[in-house]
């Protein structure tokens, strides 16, 4: 996938970069191309190779029906994470590596959901603060509406899931005590 300068990004865990330039350097006697990219959240720049984007996980940002299909699973039912916080802390990382925002949503909702139940690990939490940044901010960012605003719609809508995983958890445990 190819940009251009002045597109913007995604760049995996942390977020919502620019293209500000593609440069050329030789190393070995080889010439790489890389994207210099300006990343929104602290104003640092990266250098990305053109050839690994793919394998980063560099993105564009989500459009138009992405946006409601996110909404909507921010909203919905979800299965329980795995107990074990260790277990449930790799294959959540692993997710968040990827970039893609569907995982980090789904991330967002199980840790959002877990929280209210007992105390997160240090890590743990930091994933779910993560978590919710990545998709508040990419959400402002292609709503043109404020932090503020997407993070109410986004809270909304967790509560949402919540409500519905707890009524989905508590029908199926009505139903192994009558067994």
């Amino acid at each position: 996938m190819g940009f251009q300068v002045g597109d913007k990004v995604i760049y995996p865990n942390h977020g919502i970069g620019v293209v500000e330039a593609i440069n050329h350097r030789v190393f070995e006697g080889t010439s790489i191309e890389f994207y210099q990219l300006r990343l929104h959240e602290n104003n640092t720049t990266v250098n990305v190779p053109v050839a690994k984007v793919d394998e980063i996980g560099i993105r564009p940002l989500i459009q138009g029906l992405e946006c409601e299909r996110l909404m909507k699973l921010l909203a919905s039912n979800f299965s329980t994470p795995p107990s074990d916080w260790k277990d449930r802390f790799k294959e959540f990382s692993d997710k968040m590596r990827t970039g893609d925002i569907f995982s980090v949503a789904e991330i967002l909702k199980h840790l959002t959901y877990l929280s209210q139940f007992k105390p997160l690990s240090f890590r743990e939490k930091r994933m779910l603060e993560r978590a919710r940044f990545l998709v508040v901010s990419e959400l402002a960012m292609v709503s043109n509406k404020t932090e503020e605003k997407v993070t109410e719609i986004v809270e909304s809508a967790l509560k949402k899931a919540c409500v519905k995983h707890e009524k989905a958890a508590t029908t199926g445990r009505a139903a192994v005590a009558a067994v």
